[in-house]
């Protein structure tokens, strides 16, 4: 089975770069982030069409998650357990059969927190520790788990390319990366890094002064494992070409392949 996870930025503005790309990779289970659509607005059609089930948490004009599955999606819980009066379309999970078996496939889009020293770095930290709880949650059922996302966090300094431009920022403070290295601590495998351990390899790119081209990248989008479903890792990739497309996000697609077979 092969997850995909990709933070979209804008599901109508990237809609024809993502059929494409799904049509060419044909991933079983897709993660999307910042689809900024509330649900009645996603072009659901267009992936039905490509043979997906489509299950969505949607927001206007921000955020948003969505799970796109050739496979039935069941058990669907939309929003991060933990504060019913957060607004912010930022979580949803599923079921989705695998084999003989189920494994549980969360789409997440942890908040960005910048400036740090206001509101919106306490609330990416009390979000974090939510997401903590909530997967401490998840975990004691022994459903394999993966948890896929833009999780808006550089965890070490060779996720960066230039480090030190990123030191006043909220994705690489260290509460954001000690918070990370404590959901990593409940027993979580990072997935890219389990298969490429080698510096050089980025999920996102600003759009500004060619840093794509520059290869100025960071990875902030990941697919954390149980242990259960670590043992059925097989590969995972960076599909870092999409970046080239016409109008791209300034994220790539992260994937994941689950076998029992090896």
């Amino acid at each position: 089975m092969k997850i995909t996870t990709w933070n979209i930025n804008g599901v109508k503005a990237r809609l024809e770069t993502a059929l494409a790309y799904l049509k060419q990779e044909a991933p079983d289970v897709v993660c999307l982030q910042e689809i900024k659509s509330v649900d009645e607005g996603f072009p659901r059609e267009a992936f039905q069409d490509l043979g997906y089930n489509v299950e969505t948490h949607g927001q206007k004009g921000f955020n948003g998650v969505a799970l796109l599955s050739k496979l039935p999606l069941e058990d669907v819980t939309r929003g991060l357990p933990g504060d019913d009066g957060d607004p912010q379309a930022r979580w949803i999970e599923a079921l989705v059969p695998f084999e003989r078996q189920m494994v549980r496939v969360v789409s997440l889009y942890l908040p960005n927190g910048n400036p740090i020293g206001t509101e919106k770095f306490a609330y990416k930290l009390a979000w974090l520790a939510r997401m903590k709880r909530h997967v401490t949650h998840l975990l004691a059922d022994e459903t394999p788990l993966v948890l896929a996302g833009d999780y808006n966090v550089i965890p070490e300094p060779q996720d960066a390319k230039r480090p030190e431009a990123w030191v006043n920022d909220a994705l690489f403070q260290p509460e954001s990366r000690r918070a990370y290295r404590a959901l990593l601590n409940l027993g979580l495998t990072d997935a890219t890094r389990a298969c490429h351990p080698e510096p050089g390899l980025y999920t996102f790119w600003d759009y500004q002064a060619g840093a794509f081209q520059r290869n100025d990248g960071i990875r902030i989008d990941h697919m954390l494992l149980s242990g259960n479903a670590a043992t059925l890792l097989q590969s995972s990739g960076v599909d870092k070409f999409t970046r080239a497309a016409e109008k791209p996000s300034d994220h790539v697609p992260v994937w994941i392949e689950l076998s029992s077979q090896h």
